[in-house]
């Protein structure tokens, strides 16, 4: 169609191409993918085996049906991208219908890609949220969460939408990849490869082709159509705050209480006027913090666990527990709570305890900025990070990570740090006290 706007992909080393089953990934992207530079970098997860596609086949079990269908994508990924990596998960055909453990495979599929990503260098591809279909639609809740994750672009793309609600179709958001000639030539020998779908597997009632001859002319034309998509997911903690009242045994592990008195003993400050804590959870911390502070905002992203907190916290009237988003909702948390208009409530200590890797480099990145704001007209400024130094699964920052990103852009001289096998604890500090008639 005339009039749309080319699909961007300036800037990019790395696509990643998500998929629900063999051969979305040739109907999806396999014009951009063979019309890629080969300095462009190409991973193709696939999720499941697509051994379902056939239910009443007479001939092909589900088993016949997977070995196939591996085999075909491997063929169609090589034409059209030979340098690809390609990464079969192997999920059940059929898994975005189903409810029970519906949130664990698309966690699965998370795991497994965030390490792929490469940050905003990379975009992914994926089937479209609303495309019908329940795989394709459970795949594109997966790559909208690896991208808030790391930070890639992200575009989706129908496949049978156009087939079954073509006059839903978004065309005020759609952006074109036009094909070279090169291009289409591979992409159609690519679908030719995925035999299973685009042929019968015989004459017998049951083994007809899968994909209809009107959508396969539609796929073999000369544009492929995607959706920018702004990335985001739901809180992955409300339901495990939801599941367990304290789901990191916060109160009740030596770690947890240890870590704690570490935390309290590294402030260089005896008392501070206002704290912001940042990822408070059930509120263990910010008990603690309320003896030595004046008052404590404690902001969690989970109401479940903020229910917890208020439970924990009722004898404490200096906390004030806020239910918001960080760094996105800073304006409404400054306005509302810390009193930005009238400069009498900003913090004069932040603390971020165990949330720096629950978060993408970009967005992290955007709330030391938004810290060192706040901070900037403090007389006397602690910021106090502490953090798990392991891996953190489905995430792309550790520990150390976190606090490296925060030391760069917090502004702030680093006054001491400790650094264990498992925890690393940052103070940074401006005119800290540095003898008993200061403090």
């Amino acid at each position: 169609m005339k009039g749309l706007p080319e699909l961007d992909l300036d800037g990019l080393t790395h696509v990643l191409v998500l998929v629900a089953h063999p051969d979305d990934e040739t109907l999806i992207a396999g014009g951009l993918l063979a019309d890629l530079p080969r300095r462009v970098d190409v991973d193709v997860v696939v999720a499941s085996d697509g051994e379902a596609s056939h239910p009443s086949s007479p001939t092909h079990t589900r088993e016949r049906l997977a070995r196939l269908r591996r085999d075909e994508v491997a063929e169609a990924v090589q034409l059209i991208a030979p340098h690809a990596r390609l990464h079969l998960l192997g999920l059940p055909d059929g898994f975005g219908a189903r409810d029970d453990g519906l949130r664990e495979w698309i966690a699965r599929i998370v795991d497994a890609v965030v390490p792929l990503v490469d940050g905003a260098r990379t975009l992914i591809v994926s089937t479209y949220a609303q495309d019908g279909h329940p795989d394709h639609e459970a795949v594109a809740g997966a790559a909208s969460s690896v991208a808030w994750r790391t930070d890639a672009r992200l575009v989706q793309a129908p496949i049978w939408l156009w087939q079954w609600r073509p006059d839903e179709v978004p065309w005020d958001s759609i952006h074109l990849r036009t094909l070279s000639e090169r291009a289409l030539g591979l992409k159609a020998r690519a679908l030719e490869a995925h035999v299973t779908q685009v042929l019968p597997l015989s004459d017998q009632p049951g083994d007809e082709a899968l994909i209809p001859q009107e959508l396969l002319d539609h796929f073999r034309g000369a544009e492929e159509h995607f959706i920018p998509v702004r990335p985001g997911e739901t809180s992955p903690f409300e339901q495990l705050h939801g599941r367990q009242a304290d789901p990191w045994e916060v109160r009740t592990s030596w770690y947890e209480r240890r870590k704690r008195a570490l935390t309290l003993a590294l402030l260089p400050q005896e008392r501070y006027a206002i704290a912001l804590e940042i990822g408070c959870s059930i509120g263990a911390l910010a008990a603690d913090l309320a003896d030595r502070c004046d008052r404590v905002v404690a902001v969690d992203e989970s109401e479940a666990a903020l229910a917890t907190a208020t439970e924990a916290l009722a004898g404490h009237g200096s906390v004030d527990l806020v239910h918001a988003q960080l760094p996105e909702e800073w304006d409404r948390l400054e306005r509302d709570w810390l009193h930005q208009d009238t400069g009498d409530g900003r913090p004069d200590l932040v603390v971020v305890s165990e949330v720096g890797y629950f978060m993408s480099p970009g967005r992290l990145a955007a709330l030391a900025d938004r810290i060192r704001e706040s901070l900037s007209d403090a007389e006397h400024a602690t910021v106090l990070a502490c953090h798990w130094r392991h891996e953190i699964v489905g995430w792309p920052l550790r520990g150390d990570d976190v606090h490296a990103i925060l030391d760069a852009r917090l502004g702030l001289p680093r006054r001491s740090e400790l650094v264990e096998d498992d925890v690393v604890l940052t103070v940074w500090s401006r005119h800290a006290a540095t003898d008993r008639d200061e403090t």
